[in-house]
């Protein structure tokens, strides 16, 4: 498992690709307090939802936060639950989980990823990400 400066060092070499990669002036990159070696990366400025980052040991984890179950209609969850799956296999190098009570877009790359494979990761991420909320608007409150 890598130490956190190790995945900070990964994501801050991967900013001036992926800034140019998705046109924004900042990207800030905040470690997030815990045992776990977790990344926040954030797009201020911008519609791009934050994207946390961690070393699961066979992988380095991309994960962004949807929107939480409070959130969906009631109504339409059923046919959410379907949408998202009927999605997940079109999505580009994500794909639709949940983790706890939040649904998210998950995303992976190999521990010996490099900054190039980090910056098209997190562009790509922020993409799905900011397409699934455009797209899935109807089933949210």
């Amino acid at each position: 498992m890598a130490s956190r400066r190790r995945l900070t060092q990964l994501i801050k070499a991967s900013v001036p690709l992926l800034k140019r990669q998705i046109l924004v002036d900042a990207v800030d990159v905040v470690p997030v307090a815990g045992e776990v070696p977790v990344i926040e990366i954030a797009f201020p400025g911008s519609e791009r939802l934050p994207i946390y980052v961690t070393d699961a040991g066979s992988q380095l984890l991309c994960i962004s936060y949807l929107w939480r179950d409070d959130e969906v209609k009631p109504r339409l969850r059923a046919k959410l639950m379907e949408t998202l799956l009927d999605l997940n296999p079109s999505v580009p190098l994500s794909s639709f989980g949940r983790i706890g009570e939040h649904f998210v877009l998950v995303g992976a790359l190999s521990p010996a990823a490099s900054a190039a494979d980090m910056a098209l990761e997190l562009a790509t991420l922020g993409d799905n990400g900011r397409d699934a909320l455009a797209t899935l608007a109807e089933f949210l409150i």
